[in-house]
């Protein structure tokens, strides 16, 4: 059994401890997949995180954290996921290892690290790996990447695939609305599943897709599927962290709220003010007397 640091929350923010890590491997994940078809196995957890603290409170419920390049839009405020670079996901994916000891991280690639060739694909993959810790990458596209997903796992490199929606390509796509509601869409879908799945990816991410799909994804693939606003069938689920705890106003269809953490930072926020303007924080419990 290997070590890692994680940070002790009941210190005073960021005090190291060394605890026994013995984390989730990417093969038992893939392994997940045979477990739930005999019914021996509940379906996979996926959460996103970005940083040491969140990845804390969701490491115990979550069989995979994401370090998702959604943290363009929901850490830095981007319009999309295509400004992410290599140095945000390594920065982000390592605080994430470092706040977890259970899940498996799996980092997204970011937009332009790897759709020129299986071997700049590597580099930027290696790199990730080497300077966060991480378990696995993930990667969108369908039969065109099937070739760099081979590459990469040919070469110890664990690789999720993301089919259908795929957030990076939203120029090409026009927009963030479900995918296959065309004949030939649905079946072009299902095929670039099968030709990822192929390849040697340990896991699939199946996003905003007409649940049949992911259905039929889910029957066809022999790894594990993923579903984000795809189905319940699917062999797991994922959802942004801060959609499924209410940070944001908007609530896309595919999300279910658990919490309402918004309107409860805005109280908060709006009583600190108060308490400050009132002259009444700090009060005598949060003041250092004088011992003279």
């Amino acid at each position: 059994m290997s070590t890692t640091f994680t940070i002790d929350a009941a210190t005073s923010r960021a005090t190291p401890v060394a605890a026994p890590m013995k984390r989730l491997t990417i093969p038992a994940v893939r392994a997940r997949k045979a477990a739930i078809a005999a019914g021996t196995g509940a379906p996979l957890v996926m959460l996103t995180a970005y940083t040491v603290r969140t990845a804390q409170l969701l490491d115990p419920h979550c069989d995979l954290l994401l370090v998702g390049d959604s943290l363009g839009q929901v850490v830095y405020g981007l319009p999309s996921t295509v400004p992410v670079t290599l140095e945000m996901m390594a920065a982000h994916g390592a605080a994430v290892v470092r706040g977890s000891f259970a899940a498996a991280v799996v980092i997204d690639m970011p937009f332009g690290s790897y759709e020129a060739s299986p071997e700049q694909a590597f580099g930027s993959a290696a790199r990730l790996l080497k300077e966060t810790g991480a378990a696995a990458v993930k990667l969108e596209g369908g039969a065109a990447m099937a070739p760099t997903v081979r590459f990469l796992s040919e070469r110890g490199i664990p690789v999720m695939g993301h089919v259908g929606l795929t957030p990076q390509a939203v120029n090409q796509l026009g927009g963030y609305g479900a995918r296959g509601r065309t004949p030939d869409e649905a079946d072009k879908i299902v095929g670039d599943a099968q030709a990822v799945a192929q390849a040697g990816a340990f896991a699939l991410v199946v996003e905003g897709v007409v649940e049949s799909i992911a259905v039929a994804i889910t029957r066809t693939v022999d790894c594990p599927t993923i579903g984000i606003g795809a189905s319940a069938a699917c062999d797991g689920q994922v959802l942004v962290a801060e959609d499924m705890l209410g940070l944001f106003e908007r609530v896309p269809r595919f999300v279910k709220r658990f919490a309402a953490l918004g309107p409860a930072i805005d109280a908060a926020a709006a009583a600190f003010a108060a308490d400050v303007r009132a002259r009444a924080f700090p009060g005598p419990d949060q003041v250092y007397p004088d011992r003279r």
